[in-house]
């Protein structure tokens, strides 16, 4: 029997974080060691970055495992809204990071410190290209699955790359520059800070936009409704709600009949259009429909 979407959403989506957790374990190691050996706060805020992504990718793994849980008697809707909530977690935990990070540069600015050495350049180097295949390798499985809080977890891997990013400009400005810019991947980290915040909001706004039961982005509405008008004896769509949750969608649809037909005829037109729409759209859970007379 074949799995149910959320199911298989959930069980890709968790397998593509623990690769993500198990990357970032070994980046946060090598940085770490980088940074302090190599004078760079820029590499050790990077540090703190990655570490940060493996306790936020446990909330996005832990999200989707409860996602994935079927409908019981306290949850008749489903476990879904655990996935965005992880994902809302993830942007929190990128905003308390740019904060720290930040505060920290800011110091180091006005704490004379030494030029970040040279090898610490090809460290971010190597840095930057796995988190930029890890990005898209985790935005690519969670497109695939429309799971908001896998799509988070990716940027926040991004945002982890655009951090060791902006430390290798820094350091290059330093070690080029000599004596007075030796702040220089002190003030690349606090500008990283700041494109942190903002991969924080471009997280938070589609994650709490579904917890709010916001109509999902796309042409689901006008497909859903071409779909009921498709239907033998539909004669109109009068209404038609969408919400996600979780890794599926549900549909609330009034639809227009011959107002002469009989109640069972009526409930026979609305099983055709739900059948309709959930094999078209395999992704829809359930479709409530309101049967409306159209004259």
């Amino acid at each position: 029997m074949e799995k149910p979407i959320a199911q298989t959403g959930a069980q890709r989506g968790q397998q593509t974080t623990l690769i993500g957790i198990a990357v970032n374990v070994v980046l946060v190691i090598v940085k770490a060691t980088a940074g302090w050996l190599g004078n760079s706060y820029a590499l050790i805020a990077d540090a703190l970055e990655s570490a940060t992504d493996i306790v936020t990718s446990t909330f996005v793994w832990l999200g989707l495992r409860v996602a994935s849980r079927r409908p019981d008697e306290n949850h008749p809707y489903g476990h879904g809204k655990a996935e965005p909530l992880a994902a809302l977690l993830v942007s929190l935990a990128l905003v308390a990071a740019a904060i720290l990070i930040a505060v920290e540069s800011v110091h180091n600015i006005r704490t004379p410190h030494e030029t970040p050495k040279a090898f610490t350049l090809l460290v971010l180097a190597g840095i930057v290209l796995v988190k930029e295949v890890l990005f898209r390798k985790m935005n690519q499985v969670g497109s695939e699955v429309d799971s908001s809080a896998v799509k988070a977890d990716a940027w926040h891997q991004r945002s982890d790359a655009i951090t060791s990013l902006t430390a290798f400009v820094g350091i290059s400005i330093a070690l080029m520059g000599g004596p007075g810019y030796e702040s220089a991947d002190d003030w690349a980290a606090l500008l990283a800070s700041l494109v942190i915040v903002f991969n924080a909001y471009h997280i938070f706004r589609p994650s709490f936009g579904e917890i709010m039961d916001e109509s999902p982005a796309g042409a689901w509405k006008t497909e859903i409704e071409a779909i009921a008008l498709s239907v033998p004896q539909v004669e109109g769509v009068e209404k038609c709600l969408v919400r996600k949750t979780g890794f599926e969608y549900f549909v609330d649809l009034h639809v227009e009949v011959d107002g002469n037909l009989t109640v069972r005829e009526g409930h026979a037109i609305a099983h055709r259009v739900k059948e309709a729409i959930r094999a078209q759209k395999p992704a829809v859970y359930d479709v409530l429909i309101h049967i409306e007379p159209s004259s």
